[in-house]
């Protein structure tokens, strides 16, 4: 019989690529990878932003690697990827968490809005893998996570574009299992439920009807922590799950397993 080695876990030695994790749940991923032994890198859209990660992985006491880039260029994609090979090593782990939201009802939302909502979430994403693929390949292993959402399986008003576009992420997700599993590579989507951050605290003042809602259709009865999506994250990057792909696993306190509670 083998035994379990809890050394599957060690993440010593990689490099992980996290997607817009300045702040909020990229970031908490990160550190969280970085716990485990990565060497972390990361993008954002503009020098500022980057700076601004930079100081905040100083204060967690983390060595990160930050780099402009916009996730929807993809010349600018693959120029960025060649820097981090040369300049911190080949990526063994991607995170595709940059993202955005427009919360607009449908009727009122614009084909050009759609489409950045689309672009930035989802063509993003293909554009990343595509540009850490061929390394991975070459190597012989590798790890891609795609920040899916419960908006994978559930649609919801005003937000029609994120849906589209997290719907389709999950089915890139399989996809790229499909595809490049035969290269011992794996591609697994994390869906978050409603999470404590800085965009969610207007929502989450007591007796907003919002906050009374989610509270009430969670079978946890409250939000969610940016750290119960770190062991989750752990996992998937990690060699304990090299058997596990194509995946999404959703961490929403059990949202979608539920019809909600009777009144």
């Amino acid at each position: 019989m083998t035994e379990f080695n809890m050394d599957s876990f060690n993440l010593n030695g990689k490099i992980a690529l996290v997607t817009g994790a300045v702040y909020g749940i990229g970031f908490g991923i990160a550190e969280a990878l970085a716990k485990g032994g990565a060497k972390i890198v990361f993008n954002s859209i503009n020098q500022e932003s980057v700076d601004q990660g930079l100081a905040a992985y100083k204060e967690a006491g983390i060595e990160a690697y930050g780099y402009v880039c916009d996730v929807t260029d993809e010349a600018g994609v693959q120029e960025m990827v060649k820097k981090i090979e040369a300049e911190v090593g080949v990526i063994d782990i991607l995170v595709n968490n940059a993202g955005i939201i427009k919360r607009i009802p449908m009727l009122e939302m614009s084909a050009e809005d759609y489409r950045q909502v689309i672009d930035v979430n989802l063509t993003g994403q293909f554009i990343m893998a595509k540009a850490v693929l061929p390394s991975m390949i070459e190597k012989g292993h590798g790890k891609i996570i795609n920040i899916c959402s419960m908006m994978s399986e559930l649609g919801r008003e005003t937000v029609s574009a994120y849906a589209s576009a997290k719907g389709g992420l999950k089915m890139l997700t399989k996809n790229i299992c499909a595809e490049f599993g035969e290269h011992n590579i794996q591609c697994n989507g994390i869906g978050p439920g409603y999470i404590e951050t800085p965009q969610t605290a207007p929502l989450r003042v007591e007796g907003h009807p919002f906050n009374n809602f989610i509270i009430d259709k969670t079978p946890a009865a409250r939000w969610g922590k940016v750290e119960d999506l770190q062991g989750p994250a752990v996992f998937l990057a990690s060699d304990a799950s090299n058997f596990v792909n194509g995946h999404i696993l959703y961490v929403d306190g059990g949202i979608l397993a539920s019809i909600g509670k009777q009144p």
